[in-house]
Order: structure tokens, then sequence, then C-alpha cells
């Protein structure tokens, strides 16, 4: 008992450390691992591209230049309709004063509290304007250094790709090297899959949103839509961040109360399309990670990483499940993280749609 609990205890501790070290070398990992998770996208065509005679140091710089072009399309996309709402800010503006105005009014009335005293106490929690400066400044700073180490770590790591694989296979014996090379291919796919899958899902995201507060009448109808498909990429939160940004903004336009329930109603629509129907034809199989343990990702993500923290948890969850599933001491861990297998006679109506929806993603 005392050797297993001994055990456990060193298991315990190596787990503390390897998340404080994460933690505390976030400045390096974070855009490694998202200039890793980037590259296995571009496997694909770079392996097609050298496959046509182009040499790898072209191939790889042309990678590049198709994630910069994209992301290039989705800022000048986002560019283009935050003009169209920037027109609006006056108004939002002079309605955000009245709505002020009105809570300062019902602080005094029910709380005594003068509206000299609360703008006192307001001007005392605002940060001063070089504070902000200063931050806004170091925020720009990091992130363009963090872009352009996630770019070089994406041309690097599709440079050097069959070297790094090499290395890994070196690092396992002869025995297990075939073993070694099904994972690197399993983690590999995982990561594209996901990464495709979660492109095909804001694309939908993108429609159906559309589609709803079009219906709805609501204004800049496409700018949230586009907005809430793209914040797909924090899962859980983002979406419900989106919707709650076009009540907020669509109820400062003046909507009625119909209008703001049934933005609230679309999204409901939307979650559950996406949950039962999208989600499982789309993502696939491979990402096979139960609830709890996604929901245990998220928390952990953020708490280390903040919200990179937040986009990285599913894949590299889903690659660490694929790791501890080719590793005998580590596949019950594997297990305890991968999804629950559902006995086929169950009658079960969630049962039956994921097995249709497995079903179709097979063929």
């Amino acid at each position: 008992m005392t050797i297993t609990n001994t055990s456990i205890i060193k298991k315990i501790l190596l787990l503390f450390l390897v998340l404080a070290g994460m933690y505390f070398a976030k400045e390096f990992l974070i855009p490694l691992l998202i200039g890793s998770i980037l590259a296995t996208l571009f496997i694909p065509l770079c392996n097609y591209l050298e496959k046509k005679g182009l040499p790898k140091g072209l191939s790889a710089f042309i990678c590049l230049l198709v994630l910069v072009l994209i992301m290039a399309s989705l800022i000048a996309l986002l560019g283009w309709k935050v003009a169209e709402v920037v027109k609006d800010m006056t108004e939002i503006k002079q309605k955000a004063i009245k709505w002020g105005v009105s809570a300062q009014e019902y602080i005094f009335n029910h709380l005594g509290i003068s509206v000299e005293e609360q703008s006192k106490i307001l001007k005392q929690e605002q940060p001063s304007l070089s504070s902000i400066m200063q931050l806004t400044l170091s925020s720009i700073t990091a992130l363009f250094t963090a872009l352009v180490l996630l770019l070089a770590y994406l041309f690097f790591l599709l440079y050097y790709r069959n070297h790094i694989k090499q290395f890994f296979m070196k690092l396992a014996s002869p025995s297990q090297q075939h073993e070694v090379g099904q994972m690197l291919s399993k983690a590999t796919n995982v990561s594209q899959q996901y990464l495709f899958g979660l492109s095909k899902m804001i694309a939908c995201l993108w429609i159906m949103y559309g589609i709803g507060f079009s219906v709805l009448g609501v204004k800049n109808a496409i700018f949230f839509a586009i907005l809430c498909g793209l914040l797909e990429i924090v899962p859980f939160v983002g979406n419900i961040t989106g919707t709650t940004l076009t009540i907020l903004v669509t109820a400062l336009h003046g909507a009625s109360p119909s209008v703001l329930g049934g933005i609230a109603v679309v999204y409901g629509i939307v979650q559950f399309i996406q949950g039962w129907v999208l989600e499982p034809l789309i993502l696939g199989p491979q990402v096979k990670i139960n609830p709890l343990f996604t929901i245990i990702a998220l928390v952990v993500g953020e708490l280390i990483w903040g919200i990179p923290g937040i986009i990285l948890a599913i894949p590299l969850t889903a690659i660490l499940k694929i790791v501890c599933d080719h590793i005998d001491p580590l596949k019950p861990y594997g297990f305890l993280i991968g999804e629950i297998d559902y006995n086929k006679d169950s009658d079960s109506f969630i049962t039956k749609l994921k097995q249709g929806m497995s079903k179709l993603t097979k063929n």
C-alpha cells in the first residue's frame, strides 16, 4: 500500500511540475504549438508541391504565403464589416449615454449615492491614459513577436518535418518503430481533421447565423454572423460571447424584446444543429474526447495559457489521447479521456443519433 501511495504522489507531483513548466514557458510554447498544429494542416499541400518537383524550401514558403493570405483575408473581411459598424457608433454612443444616465438615477433613487459620488468612484476605478497606452503598446509588441515566431516555426517545421519524424523513430527500438510511426501519423491526422473540421464549422455557422440574424432584422447582421462564427475557435465561450455582444449592440440600436429573444432562440437552434449534426459529420470520429475532459482541458488551458490555452486545449488533448493509446502504461489514461462506447443494443435516441451520424461520416 505504501508503494502504491508513493507512486500516486510521484505522478501527482510530476503532473504539477509539467503544468508549472507549461505556465512559465508559455511565451515559448504557445507560438511553437500553434505553429506545429498549423504545420500539420499544410503537410498535404507541401507534399503535393514537392511531388510536382518544387524544392522543399520553396514548397514550405508557398504554404507560409497561403497562411498569410488567409489571415489577411479574414482581417480584411472583418475590417470591411467593422467599418460599417463604426458608422453607427454615434447612435450607439448616444443610446449608451442614455442608459448610463438611467442607471445613475436608479442608483441614486435606490441606494442614495449621488451622481457626483458615482462619478468620483468611476474616476478612481478608471486607469490613466498613459497606463492604457503602455498596456496597448506592450500587447501589440507581444502579439507581433508571437506572430513572427509562429510563422518562423511553421516554415521550419514544414521544412524539417521528415527530419523530426526520423528523430522520433530513432528514439524507439526497432520493434517499436512501426507503432511510433502509426502514433505520429494518427496525431498528424487528428490535428488536420480538427483544423479542417473547424474551418468547415465556422463556414456553416456564418451561414446559419447570417440567415437567422437577417430574418430577425438585426442591424449589421452579416458582421455579427462572421463574429459569432470566428469565435468558434474558442469552444463553448466563443459562441456565447458573440451572441451576447450581438444582443447588447442590437439592444442599443433600440430593438424590441421579441428581436432580442429571437437572437437567443437563433443561438439555441444553431447550438443544437452544431452539437448533434455538424460536429459528428464534420469533426469525424477521430477527435474522441468525452465532455468531462473537454471541459477540464478547457479550464486547465485557460488557467495556464489564457485564451490561447482554450484554443489549443482540444487538439492537444486529442493528440495526448493518441499518445496514451499507443503506450501500454498510459493506455488507461487514454481510455479515461476518450468517449464512452455505447452499447449497440441501446435504444436511446441519443445513441441512435450518434450511430447514424457515425455511419454517415464513414460513408
